[in-house]
């Protein structure tokens, strides 16, 4: 069975699919360019999804995931250097197994089409930084770019925790442990806990599941590290709400005061489908600390931050997702009606979608001509 499961890992590569999908009693599939894909005909029966779990995991392994009912760990196909990261989990009909595909090198940010600005996150010494969206949106692959800077061109211990490790660093200007959740250390609160007594400079957690974890977090940026982490939430206000409405009621005044202090940045991203439909793309929302950020979220003017975000881009390198969606859409990456399917709010995006359209057809040029007209004058 794991010689089939290697094949078929093999065919989800050539076809640059993202995630391999086997369920007991069904159809396999692949998710290509965000869209799950029939890929072939074969079933596996509820014996064959038991056989193939026992030859991949070992007996501890094994063993969470009749305790748990799930589990998460990577795995390598034997005869070359390719990487996945697994979820096997119980469901009606027996197991089901999903695999995501990691890069085996890893990608810069330009490469990722992710906003330059973001780069200066790796340079502050200090403060919690974190990547936000939802499964599958590319947190994972954002931070490890941005911990491969500080590998590059810092002398930093480094020190990440995760479940599983999908990205392996090597040691190149700063040193880099990494330890996987379940096998280096039984949780993310007593690995980050564990981390502070091991000199970091730097903190990568892998996701901010429970309170405890979220607070030794802060904590440690708090006492001089710089912490980078991950969120299942849509923006940087979403982000905010989350962190501060999970703990009780009369300690969310200590708590939102200290993430005023400590909060140096917020990265959230979607991945929309491009023009020609060949990859998808991210639109970024990005919020950077400032004076004003920090007063708003001191004083609880949540509802201000999408307007500080918006009005800070040129000064602070900050932007909003609709400002983010319009410029993919002016420089001819994704279609109108994409632009105006994801944005936050669809009637600003067809109101200044329409104010660029007349602007264009008064100048005689296109949509691309117009855009690159506006930075030159930017410039």
């Amino acid at each position: 069975m794991k010689k089939k499961l290697d094949q078929y890992l093999k065919f989800m590569l050539q076809k640059n699919a993202s995630d391999l999908h086997i369920k007991a009693l069904s159809g396999i599939r692949v998710r290509i360019d965000g869209v799950l894909t029939n890929f072939g005909e074969e079933k596996f029966s509820k014996t064959q999804m038991e056989r193939l779990v026992e030859e991949i995991t070992d007996a501890s392994q094994f063993e969470t995931l009749q305790r748990d009912k799930s589990i998460d760990f990577s795995y390598k196909i034997e005869d070359n250097e390719s990487r996945f990261r697994v979820n096997i989990f119980h469901q009606i009909d027996g197991l089901s197994a999903v695999f995501r595909a990691i890069p085996e090198e890893i990608p810069q940010i330009v490469h990722l089409n992710l906003p330059k600005s973001i780069e200066t996150f790796t340079d502050i010494p200090r403060g919690l930084v974190l990547v936000t969206g939802v499964t599958g949106s590319g947190k994972s692959t954002t931070l490890a770019s941005l911990v491969d800077i500080i590998n590059q061109k810092q002398k930093r211990h480094i020190i990440t925790i995760e479940d599983p490790i999908e990205f392996v660093h090597k040691d190149k200007n700063s040193f880099i442990n990494q330890r996987a959740i379940g096998i280096d250390a039984n949780s993310f609160k007593g690995a980050l806990r564990s981390a502070l007594r091991e000199d970091p400079d730097v903190i990568l957690v892998g996701e901010m599941r429970d309170l405890e974890t979220i607070e030794i977090a802060i904590n440690a940026a708090n006492t001089g590290h710089l912490v980078f982490s991950t969120l299942h939430t849509l923006s940087a206000k979403d982000t905010i709400d989350r962190i501060i409405g999970m703990f009780p009621n009369d300690e969310q005044n200590r708590v939102r005061l200290s993430l005023a202090a400590v909060l140096e940045g917020v990265i959230s991203q979607r991945l929309l489908p491009t023009m020609d439909g060949s990859i998808r793309i991210p639109a970024v929302e990005v919020m950077k600390k400032s004076a004003r950020i920090a007063d708003l979220i001191a004083t609880a003017r949540d509802s201000e931050i999408l307007d500080a975000i918006e009005e800070g881009g040129r000064i602070y390198g900050m932007q909003s997702f609709d400002q983010s969606i319009l410029d993919l859409f002016l420089k001819g990456k994704i279609t109108e009606n994409t632009a105006l399917e994801y944005a936050t709010s669809r009637s600003d995006m067809k109101l200044n979608i329409s104010k660029i359209s007349d602007k264009v057809a008064s100048s005689g040029s296109d949509i691309v001509d117009f855009k690159e007209d506006e930075e030159e004058q930017g410039a």
